[in-house]
């Protein structure tokens, strides 16, 4: 996985979310779509200098879980026992041995600069998700596809931007929130369908901030909404 691939999953789901091509570079999506994700930070092998990515940061050692396994393979990690005198003798023998473990991937495909991964195939930058597939600056996901910059959410699709949210498809910025589909800037709401900015109501289509449209001129305004969230991430 790279950024190439990264973009590839970006572009798709821009246009079925937005119904239009994304015009913008991996470091804007970064920049102005992920700014709050927790997502694993760039270090450096302790044993060789190699770039690695962990969600870790509060440690002075760090190998990749690749360079870990090969060392035990290698010369293993066990050590001889040491006269020791006290506890500081104890401690500082560990200190020497206590390397962080980074990018921990387990049962997983084509994943590149996260820490850790469960079950997860096509993934970038991304953190402690299960199950994944497609996705890009994720914190906490489950069970979910061609996902973007979206923390805390199961079982959905086609997202950008959806936080503590379940079955999700087709959305952007959704915050907690539960079966929601082809809808912007939604909170707290469960099962809609083609709504933008609308907040703690259920049930309901072609609403916009909690008001009743018809569905032609619904569309109308979702097309102008979608033009000014293009203008507005513009680097």
């Amino acid at each position: 996985m790279d950024k190439k691939q990264a973009m590839e999953i970006i572009n798709e789901s821009f246009k079925i979310i937005f119904g239009k091509s994304n015009p913008f570079s991996f470091d804007t999506i970064l920049s102005k779509l992920a700014f709050d994700i927790k997502l694993p930070k760039k270090v450096m092998d302790s044993l060789t200098g190699e770039e690695t990515w962990t969600e870790i940061l509060h440690s002075n050692l760090f190998i990749t879980q690749n360079n870990m396994r090969t060392y035990d393979k290698q010369k293993g990690w066990l050590l001889p026992k040491q006269d020791v005198k006290n506890l500081k003798d104890i401690i500082d023998i560990w200190k020497k041995i206590n390397y962080t473990t980074t990018e921990r991937q387990y049962d997983c495909i084509n994943v590149a600069q996260c820490d850790p991964m469960y079950k997860c195939e096509n993934a970038f930058r991304c953190a402690d998700c299960r199950g994944c597939k497609d996705i890009v600056f994720c914190d906490g996901c489950a069970n979910c596809q061609f996902t973007i910059a979206s923390q805390r959410t199961a079982n959905s699709g086609f997202c950008l931007r959806v936080d503590d949210s379940n079955s999700c498809s087709n959305s952007y910025n959704v915050i907690c929130s539960n079966n929601i589909s082809n809808s912007f800037f939604i909170q707290d709401c469960n099962n809609l369908h083609e709504c933008l900015f609308c907040s703690h109501i259920a049930n309901k289509e072609y609403c916009i901030s909690n008001m009743q449209f018809e569905e032609k001129e619904y569309f109308i305004i979702k097309e102008q909404i979608i033009n000014w969230i293009f203008r507005s991430l513009q680097p």
